[in-house]
Order: structure tokens, then C-alpha cells, then sequence
């Protein structure tokens, strides 16, 4: 019998750390969630380092809280990359078949992959992904896989993902000063992507957001592949703070009010009930109503979608995405009247990205906050595996007799 793989997803957000522990069985291909942990963390900012011993601290706790609900000892991670230092890109590679046969050989696909990334980037930034969008063969389109085919040109469209290479050398010391090795960095806009995106809504067209504390992430899906993607610097935490302003309140009780009770149109509103909570000195007890907290939340619920329809429309995929829709994902996906928000704004229609072919317990599976951290289990990076460094550190003392004696 095989025996089954047992893999970590860390997903780097905003201002917080996601973990899920999961196994594969590879007879059957199935993703089964075992574990999970949610951890906040100061040390990141819109998932950029800002403070090595904060994140490692954070990287340490979150996944030894997965580790007590199981009896597995993790030692390497896949790592999900978000923030302003992720830049994407789309480029095309030919070359030519000159041998007598003319078939398509798995070195000639690499080799015109290879032709395919060779852009110019500054030298500051590293290529951390690259997706195969389609292959051309004799110039007749849609081509999923070549292999065996037979061709004088063989070409190829992809999309690029790069990010700074300091900021994944920040993360990257977080991790190993946490005492885990990273296996594989994942871009986390294509992984959440493979587990709320259904086949048939990738190849029909929609739009995926991934709405984060700090960050928003936007990617178009068409003809079965990732065809645009850019990272928004604006996410939910800006709800948060008009809430803790307009309610002169400390941002950890507006983040709850948001949670408990928000809601993002006054229109939406079906029962008006008072709120009472805390004012920032900790002391003082204020109220407020359901209504008044939709009309605070209302305006930048709207301001966030209509910049990422200015996005989309300026990309021009404003037709790809009607025929799928929108699949909202992340934490702030969970504010209430999300959907109704969005399909007046973007006039499209929208659902919540809920994981798919995935089994585990539901208060994770269910859970779109968790949803990229599992997308990083489930996720295989196509091309650069076989040339990216594995990024391999000790493994601290205090961790092998943990393990000893367990």
C-alpha cells in the first residue's frame, strides 16, 4: 500500500499566518485536510517581512498548533507569497522542430518554456512561477500538451510570476529561524485559485478575487488557464479602521464588530439591533446600531470594487470573466452582503469560493480564510520545480527532542 505524503501549507498574509497540515493518497489522488491553525502576526505587513523575529515567532506558533491536533512532526513547508513585491507578466517562447521526424519531444517543451521566460527583469527580482497559458504547433492554437505531436514550430504562451528577491530572502530566514526548510515558494493567488475555481468556470472566463486584510489578489481565468493576475494594495482592513474611527474604538474591537455584525450595504439590512461594545480607552461603554455600521462600511466596500473593476476593465477582460462570474475568497469574503456588493458594482454574478475536492474538518475546509494555505497542498508548481533551490536549515535541537520524544 502507498504510503500516503503528508505536506504543510504556511500562507503568508497580510497580518496573519495560515497553516494547514494535510496528506495525499497518491492511489487516489485526494487532498484530506488533517489539521489547522490561524495565528496573527506583526512581523508581516500586506505579506511583506517587516520583522524577521515577529514572522519566525509567528511561523513557529501557527504550525506547532496545527501539530498538537495531530501526531505528525513537520519539518519543510510550502510557502504562499503574496504582496506588492509579486509582479506577473505574460510572454510567448518558439522554437524550432529541425530533426527529420519532426516529433515533439518533453525537452523540446522545456526547451521552448525556457525560450519563453527569457525576459528582462531587473536584477533584483527572481522568477518564481511560470504557467503554461497554451501551446501553438504550426501556429494552430489551443494545443494543451505537444508531446508526440508532429511540427516544424513549436510555440508557446505563459504567464510569469516574479517577486523581489530580498523580500523572499526575508521570508525565507523567517522560516529557517522558525526551524523549517521551505520546499516549494508558491505564488498564493494560484494556489487558492486550483481549489474555488471549478474546471468549467476556468475555461469558460471568470475573475477570482482573493480579498486579504491588506492586500487584494485579482486573477482572470479563460480557455482553462490563468490569462491575467495583479496584486491590489487595498483589502478589508480598511473597513476596519473606518470602523475603528468612526466608532472611536481600538482596532482588535472594530475588528470583531466587523466580523459579528457588518454588513456592506444599509440596504441589506433586515434587523436594525443595537451594539454595545468598549471605547480605545478600554473603559468607556458606547453604542451604536447595525445600520449605522453598514453606512460606515458601505462606502469602502464600494470603493474596493469599483477599483478593481477600473482593473479589469483597463486589462480588458471586463467580457472574459461574464460567462463564469466572480469567486470571492479570503477573510474578508466573510463580510456580510459581500456578494450582493459585488454584483452591483461589477455586474456580474458572484459566489463564495468555498474549497472543492478537498475532505477534512469543515470549520477549515469551509473556511475561505484557510482556503490558500489548502490550495498550497494541493497546488504543484508546472515548470521551475526542477530548478529552483530547495532552501534546507538545520533543524533546531529543541524540535529533535520534540520529536524524540514523541
Amino acid at each position: 500500500m502507498a504510503k500516503q505524503e503528508i505536506l504543510c501549507g504556511v500562507d503568508i498574509g497580510s497580518s496573519q499566518i495560515s497553516v494547514v497540515i494535510g496528506k495525499v493518497d497518491p492511489t487516489k489522488d485526494v487532498l484530506e485536510i488533517i489539521s489547522g491553525a490561524r495565528v496573527s502576526c506583526r512581523g508581516v505587513n500586506g505579506g511583506v517581512v517587516v520583522n524577521i523575529g515577529e514572522t519566525a515567532n509567528g511561523i513557529k506558533r501557527a504550525i506547532e498548533e496545527a501539530e498538537e491536533k495531530t501526531d505528525e512532526v513537520i519539518h519543510s513547508v510550502y510557502l504562499g507569497l503574496r504582496g506588492s513585491h509579486i509582479e506577473t507578466v505574460n510572454n510567448r517562447g518558439v522554437v524550432s522542430i529541425s530533426r527529420t521526424d519532426k516529433e515533439i519531444t518533453n525537452e523540446d517543451v522545456l526547451n521552448v518554456i525556457d525560450n519563453a521566460k527569457a525576459i528582462q527583469i531587473s536584477t533584483d527580482r527572481e522568477i518564481i512561477d511560470t504557467v503554461a497559458q497554451e501551446f501553438s504547433v504550426d501556429r494552430q492554437k489551443g494545443v494543451h500538451d505537444p508531446t508526440g505531436m508532429e511540427g516544424n514550430y513549436l510555440e508557446v504562451f505563459v504567464h510569469i510570476v516574479t517577486a523581489s528577491k530580498t523580500h523572499l530572502s526575508n521570508i525565507y530566514k523567517a522560516v529557517a529561524q522558525a526551524g523549517f526548510s521551505v520546499v516549494e515558494p508558491v505564488y498564493g493567488l494560484l494556489a487558492v485559485g486550483e481549489v474555488v475555481v471549478s474546471d468549467e468556470e476556468k475555461e469558460l472566463g471568470c475573475l477570482l478575487i482573493d480579498l486579504g486584510g491588506q492586500t487584494t489578489g485579482l486573477a482572470v481565468y479563460s480557455e482553462n488557464s490563468i490569462r491575467f493576475s495583479e496584486e491590489l494594495q487595498i483589502g478589508s482592513d480598511l473597513i476596519t479602521r473606518d470602523i475603528s474611527y468612526a466608532l472611536r474604538t481600538s482596532i482588535a474591537n472594530a475588528r470583531e464588530i466587523k466580523e459579528r455584525y457588518g454588513i456592506a450595504s444599509p440596504s441589506m439590512v433586515e434587523k436594525d439591533e443595537e451594539i454595545e461594545f468598549t471605547g480605545v480607552d478600554g473603559r468607556t461603554v458606547r453604542k451604536t446600531s447595525v445600520k449605522f455600521l453598514s453606512e460606515i462600511i458601505a462606502p469602502r466596500v464600494e470603493e474596493i470594487f469599483e477599483k478593481i473593476n477600473e482593473v479589469v476593465q483597463d486589462a480588458n477582460f471586463s467580457d472574459v470573466i461574464v460567462p463564469g462570474g466572480v469567486i470571492i475568497t479570503g477573510g474578508g469574503s466573510l463580510l456580510g452582503g459581500i456578494l450582493t456588493a459585488s454584483e452591483q458594482v461589477l455586474g456580474v454574478s458572484s459566489r463564495l469560493g468555498i474549497c472543492h475536492s478537498v475532505r477534512g474538518p469543515q470549520e477549515i475546509v469551509s473556511n475561505p480564510s484557510f482556503a490558500t494555505a489548502i490550495g498550497l497542498l494541493k497546488y504543484r508548481p508546472s515548470l521551475e520545480s526542477s530548478q529552483r533551490p530547495l532552501f534546507i536549515r538545520r533543524i533546531p535541537l529543541w524540535r529533535r527532542l520534540r520529536e524524540m520524544f514523541r
